[in-house]
C-alpha cells in the first residue's frame, strides 16, 4: 500500500488530512444543494400564495445589506428616477 493511502506525509502532503478536507467540502456542498432544493420549494410555495417572488428576493438581497448601504442605495435611485421624470 502506498503512503497516501495509509495517510502518510508524501511528497511534502498528509493525505489523510487531504482526504478530510475534500471529504468535507463534498458534503457542504451536498448540503448547499438540498438547501438550494429547499429555498426552491419555499418561493414556489410563495408563489402558490400570490406573492411576487422578484420582490420577496429583493426583499432578501435587501436585508443582508448594511442599513447605511441601503439608505445610500435608496437616495440614488430617488435622485436618478426624479432626473429621468419618474417621480
Amino acid at each position: 500500500m502506498s503512503d497516501e493511502m495509509t495517510g502518510h506525509n508524501s511528497g511534502g502532503i498528509a493525505a489523510d488530512r487531504l482526504c478530510s478536507i475534500v471529504e468535507r467540502i463534498e458534503r457542504l456542498e451536498e448540503e448547499r444543494k438540498a438547501l438550494g432544493g429547499d429555498i426552491k420549494d419555499i418561493f414556489s410555495e410563495a408563489k402558490s400564495a400570490g406573492f411576487d417572488v422578484k420582490v420577496i428576493r429583493q426583499i432578501v438581497r435587501i436585508r443582508k445589506q448594511e442599513p447605511a448601504e441601503v439608505e445610500e442605495q435608496e437616495t440614488l435611485l430617488d435622485i436618478y428616477m426624479r432626473a429621468m421624470g419618474m417621480r
